[in-house]
């Protein structure tokens, strides 16, 4: 068991050590970085929307079944999700994007993410208990699936306000909550089928709201026709990451 402990939690350190993957992007210059900053919103775009529709969903809907319950779980996470930005937004905003003044859809990118790698957890350590081959393999899967989120992820923190410095951190510090997911995997053992039984499901109901909700409404703020037809083929490489990692699971 011990054995199990170190490969588990040695594997999803590794994979929050991912979050920094957005440190490439320090060597650009701010005009650089901003000018591709809702390209990578429209590729997060794609990888929320690819992760609910192609993995969580379809994984909850094989092991379960598509029930009404199952249904049910997507919504309570579409409607947490709205009741988290409510108290993130407890004032109306009308100040400007800044380094002083964050917006809301930048701490909710966070919110999700933070769910999303609690699970990545939750499997990595559900795995390792099952066969340490096997979860050696799905760390691997998780980490290629998370370095197209996390640079995305870093370029909606950049576009809502955060510092590089500050989206670096708080990237890390939402990548953790993977360490807690396998440790609850770990310790639950052979509860852990009726906990994924609620938690997939509500992750991807929390990932279609902060996508459709939060992203894209951000990238209906650019208006020029080229920049528009970048943004959708931005969106469809999210989408087409989640896909391949589909051939490569």
């Amino acid at each position: 068991m011990l054995k199990i402990y170190l490969y588990s939690l040695t594997s999803v350190f590794l994979i929050s050590l991912v979050s920094f993957v957005g440190i490439f992007t320090l060597a650009l210059g701010d005009k650089k970085l901003k000018k591709i900053l809702l390209y990578l919103v429209g590729f997060s775009t794609g990888a929320l929307f690819g992760g609910a529709f192609l993995h969580l969903l379809p994984e909850a809907v094989e092991k379960y079944g598509f029930t009404p319950l199952l249904s049910f779980y997507v919504i309570l996470g579409i409607l947490f999700s709205f009741v988290a930005e409510k108290f993130i937004s407890w004032r109306h905003c009308h100040i400007p994007t800044s380094k002083e003044h964050p917006h809301p859809f930048a701490y909710m990118n966070l919110f999700g993410d933070g769910v999303h790698n609690f699970i990545d957890g939750l499997i990595i350590g559900a795995a390792f208990l099952t066969d340490i081959s096997l979860g050696i393999a799905t760390s691997v899967a998780i980490i290629l699936h998370e370095i197209p989120q996390e640079i995305g992820d870093f370029g909606v923190l950049i576009h809502g306000g955060f510092s590089k410095k500050k989206a670096l951190l708080f990237n890390f510090l939402t990548a953790l909550t993977a360490v807690l997911g396998t440790f609850f995997a770990l310790i639950l053992g052979g509860y852990i089928d009726n906990l994924t039984l609620f938690l997939v499901p509500f992750a991807a109901g929390g990932f279609i709201y902060i996508a459709g909700s939060d992203l894209i409404p951000e990238l209906h703020k650019e208006y020029s026709p080229k920049k528009s037809l970048i943004q959708f083929f931005s969106i469809l490489a999210g989408v087409g990451v989640m896909a391949l990692m589909l051939i490569l699971e």
